[in-house]
């Protein structure tokens, strides 16, 4: 039995989980090792559960009886068992907190959590992790329905170390396997101020943090060189003293603005 443990990016607490067949148990207690968030950002990929080599760390357990508890049936006897939800496209795992594993090589691979090709990989990422380090698996690309699998990629999380109550930090990640490399824009809604949140980012890569005023902004991705907006988000929020990712996922083909599949800015806390 591998033993996993849980952060939580919000209130920094530290929590201890280990896998089961029902999903995953949460105890309470302080950690060490190192942090991994998971990312479903492949376009029409099936809903996953993750895993860190053969040990579950993601899952959602039922909350209600399939079928309904009705007399003369005394109890529910189906809740708290795992329900074939899993993580879908747009979503990150455990509700975008970390996991806590030991230090290591590990392959962390999707499996889908369907009835239907259950446990099935669609996905593979290999990567080693380092004690007291921070890191992002995101299942990125399109997902072919004939292979049966979706892209992916590992970035280290390397945000500051000391938190600055006056700042916030804002990275970009590019998840968007057909778009060229591309800019983050941010225009802080008060001020008017535009800022770049690092250089041109091209697929499977990660900007630096960049340090910003906390405030309300909106966000735009260009081009290298170009003031045209290819695809943007208005009124996000980021409080000072915290820590995001924000991810563009999507297909760029796609010029719908209300499709699943649009081109998107995903905004994430890491912190």
């Amino acid at each position: 039995m591998t033993r996993i443990r849980l952060l939580s990016s919000l209130l920094g607490g530290l929590a201890l989980a280990a896998c089961s067949k029902d999903g995953v148990q949460n105890i309470s207690g302080p950690t060490a090792g190192s942090y991994v968030k998971f990312y479903n950002f492949g376009v029409n990929a099936p809903s996953v559960n993750f895993f860190a080599n053969d040990a579950k760390v993601t899952a959602i357990s039922s909350t209600s009886c399939t079928p309904p508890a009705v007399p003369p049936i005394p109890a529910c006897g189906t809740t708290g068992i795992e329900s074939t939800t899993g993580t879908a496209y747009g979503s990150l795992g455990n509700a975008g907190l970390y996991m806590t594993l030991a230090p290591g090589q590990y392959q962390f691979s999707g499996r889908i959590s369907a009835a239907t090709d259950n446990g099935l990989s669609v996905a593979k990422v290999s990567g080693t992790l380092a004690d007291g380090k921070f890191y992002s698996v995101y299942m990125s690309g399109f997902y072919d329905t004939n292979a049966k699998t979706v892209d992916g990629f590992i970035l280290e999380d390397d945000f500051p170390a000391q938190i600055d109550f006056t700042t916030t930090s804002v990275r970009f990640v590019n998840a968007i396997s057909n778009s060229s490399p591309m800019t983050l824009w941010a225009k802080n809604t008060t001020t008017g101020d535009s800022l770049a949140i690092g250089s041109a980012i091209a697929y499977k890569a990660g900007g630096a943090f960049v340090t910003m005023p906390g405030a309300v902004y909106d966000l735009s991705v260009r081009a290298p060189g170009s003031n045209t907006v290819l695809f943007n988000r208005t009124g996000v929020s980021f409080v000072a003293g915290r820590v995001y990712t924000v991810s563009a996922r999507g297909d760029m083909t796609v010029t719908s603005t209300t499709a699943t599949n649009r081109p998107f800015l995903d905004n994430t806390l890491n912190r």
